[in-house]
């Protein structure tokens, strides 16, 4: 099977879209059809029904897609065994949120340098869309998330359970905290349970998407806000903040998600170790 009939069959059931999927792999609509028409070909089935929506899969391509998925990430992981540092004895590809990489994954790498220095490693921060794309296709092979999606064919592991605590800079007076509250953006779930939490919520004066500059920020400015207990507690010991007395604090639990296929590698089960030990 040809490798880019594969991925253009995923991408359409990724984005449930031809046009979609053509504008995503930067190729016309019209060579998107002629792939998944010879493909189709090929196997003798018909694998989606295109309607005015989209397109949806048939039990053909239901069935078909789980051998896809195989086989783009056997490719993805052939091409990058043979691109093994000398030395070591193989690649293992991770992949986490921004927010998670400090100091998560960071304490990871260091861990996996100290206790596994034969194995390389590809590491990867980014958005979590772009994320479980790239541990789709089998560019990473584990990806550190808050909140993963369920994916047919892959596996979800708790790795921490991390907390969100109310912290401010010690100069802060409770009269300046509603002021100078820094709103981060943690997601859905935690939007939902601050609010329940604070019948009379803070008035942020400022809102960001990504924990660690709202953290860097109230260090250098002044103020208060909510932050990964790890994150904060180093500047709590600093004595730059103070964790907020009374103050609710939220779950921010962190996934490992990978594919079945990969459960027996070797070198993903130290991986899993090392991510073990280091929240420990």
């Amino acid at each position: 099977m040809d490798i880019d009939r594969a991925r253009t069959f995923l991408e359409i059931v990724h984005t449930g879209s031809f046009l979609k999927a053509s504008d995503r792999l930067h190729v016309t609509q019209t060579t998107v059809s002629a792939r998944i028409r010879t493909l189709e070909d090929e196997l003798g089935r018909r694998l989606f029904v295109r309607n005015r929506n989209g397109a949806v899969l048939t039990a053909a391509g239901r069935e078909f897609e789980r051998f896809a998925q195989s086989f783009l990430q056997v490719w993805e992981r052939a091409r990058q065994q043979l691109k093994v540092p000398v030395g070591k004895t193989s690649i293992v590809a991770l992949g986490g949120e921004l927010s998670l990489w400090n100091p998560l994954l960071l304490d990871w790498l260091l861990w996996m340098k100290q206790n596994q220095p034969e194995i390389a490693i590809r590491a990867n921060v980014g958005i979590p869309d772009q994320l479980v794309e790239q541990l789709r296709t089998g560019v990473l092979d584990i990806a550190v998330l808050y909140a993963p999606p369920m994916l047919r064919g892959f596996r979800i592991e708790l790795i921490e359970e991390e907390e969100l605590v109310l912290v401010r800079t010690i100069n802060e007076s409770a009269d300046e905290d509603d002021f100078h509250y820094v709103h981060v953006d943690w997601g859905p779930q935690f939007t939902a349970s601050h609010a329940s939490a604070s019948p009379s919520p803070n008035i942020a004066g400022l809102m960001v998407g990504l924990g660690p500059l709202g953290l860097n920020y109230i260090l250098r400015a002044g103020g208060t806000g909510y932050f990964r207990r790890s994150a904060v507690t180093p500047h709590v010991e600093a004595g730059e903040l103070e964790l907020v007395a009374g103050a609710p604090r939220f779950t921010y639990p962190a996934y490992a998600v990978y594919s079945e296929d990969s459960e027996g590698r070797d070198d993903l089960k130290l991986a899993f170790d090392g991510l073990k030990q280091v929240v420990h």
